[in-house]
């Protein structure tokens, strides 16, 4: 073999080894970026998911996660206008009913929720978890259960109890009646509302403020 063709295969192999490693390095860069993407996706998800997490609250005494230091709570140990949505199991008794509006109202008050509509929810949250009390069971841990969502000015109040011997429906009462399953004060005051019934009991909701994105029943 000549000089010529060894120096030639030489520099071959040089630019092939030189083309290897340059590819190996592309492709380390682009895991590098993957990676970067792919983790900046979960921690926008994980933002994203606890925004819109679920926070339930018990009367004092259960068992429930400890809120960080210095932050503001209602008399059921949960954080005041924290998340989208606020759940709260009461004890099963009348006493139970300014509490949990009081808790409501808090809330609301702390996202700047237009006065009107924190008028509503609370006049509203009274009669569902008052008509419970009266027509109905508790649920199975002795409790009613009050959930609120809030998005935007839209705020959609459910109560939850063990079901009774009635469901519930607007009745052709007055207005005000004290007494009754009848619902009409709710139907009145709220953008829409209705009544989902299953194995656990029956919930009761009503949005103000705006639509709700269920459909009404």
């Amino acid at each position: 073999m000549s000089v010529t063709d060894t120096t030639a295969k030489t520099a071959a192999g040089s630019a092939a080894q030189t083309a290897a490693n340059t590819a190996d390095a592309a492709g380390e860069t682009t895991a590098v970026e993957t990676g970067a993407v792919e983790s900046t996706f979960l921690e926008a998800t994980a933002v994203e998911s606890a925004a819109d997490a679920d926070t339930e609250t018990s009367a004092p005494g259960s068992s429930a996660a400890a809120p960080s230091a210095g932050a503001e709570l209602d008399e059921f140990g949960g954080v005041i206008g924290a998340g989208q949505v606020r759940t709260i199991r009461a004890p099963w008794g009348a006493d139970s009913v300014a509490r949990v509006r009081r808790a409501l109202v808090q809330d609301l008050e702390a996202r700047g929720i237009d006065p009107d509509t924190i008028d509503e929810s609370e006049i509203v949250a009274s009669e569902l978890v008052s008509n419970a009390f009266k027509h109905a069971k508790p649920l199975h841990d002795g409790t009613v259960r009050l959930r609120w969502r809030v998005r935007g000015e839209v705020v959609e109040v459910e109560v939850t109890d063990g079901g009774g011997d009635t469901t519930p429906r607007p009745f052709p009462q007055a207005l005000w009646a004290s007494s009754g399953r009848g619902l009409r004060i709710v139907r009145s005051l709220s953008h829409e509302w209705g009544v989902a019934d299953d194995k656990t009991g029956i919930t009761v909701w009503a949005a103000m403020g705006g639509p709700s994105r269920r459909r009404a029943g």
